[in-house]
């Protein structure tokens, strides 16, 4: 995917996160990305969800809200860029995030509960913008990202942390 992005419109840290898009389409992408995602989680045995493979590294509830928080995150950043809001946009801590998420109180349907509420925001914000609001480019965490690049970067890493959930976890 990263072949459809121009050189500046994101940081090279997401290039891997660029490359495993659901689709070169990004409604598309994250409309697949929805039901697949739904349909892992459902199929994650609810004992394993408060699981972490190691000591200090999060559980399978903080990863799937990790994703949540993240799409929430990236697609204000969309809504900014797009709307050529010209003011930097910080960082976040991640790993602030998470211990503060209460993610291992929920169920796997509170969950994905979430997470479709989320998903179906970011596919109404991108259904709306227009060629060039898609090509709009702000500043996130002192690096440029256009508004594509963060409607790949939340498909891509979505799948990023299924991959991550089926090599340590399950």
């Amino acid at each position: 995917m990263q072949s459809l992005l121009a050189q500046g419109e994101y940081n090279p840290y997401y290039g891997s996160f660029i490359d495993k898009a659901e689709s070169n389409n990004i409604i598309e992408g994250l409309q697949l990305g929805k039901k697949k995602f739904i349909d892992f989680v459902n199929a994650i045995p609810k004992e394993k969800l408060t699981y972490a493979y190691e000591d200090g590294k999060w559980t399978i509830a903080e990863v799937i809200q990790h994703i949540i928080d993240t799409e929430r995150i990236f697609s204000y950043r969309a809504l900014r860029f797009a709307r050529k809001d010209q003011e930097p946009l910080i960082g976040f801590d991640q790993d602030a995030y998470v211990p503060n998420s209460n993610a291992n109180t929920y169920s796997a349907e509170e969950l994905i509960e979430d997470f479709e509420a989320v998903r179906n925001s970011s596919i109404t914000l991108y259904k709306r913008f227009t060629t060039d609001m898609l090509t709009q480019i702000g500043e996130a965490s002192g690096s440029p990202m256009s508004t594509r690049a963060a409607g790949y970067i939340l498909s891509g890493h979505q799948n990023h942390h299924v991959e991550v959930i089926k090599e340590r976890y399950l």
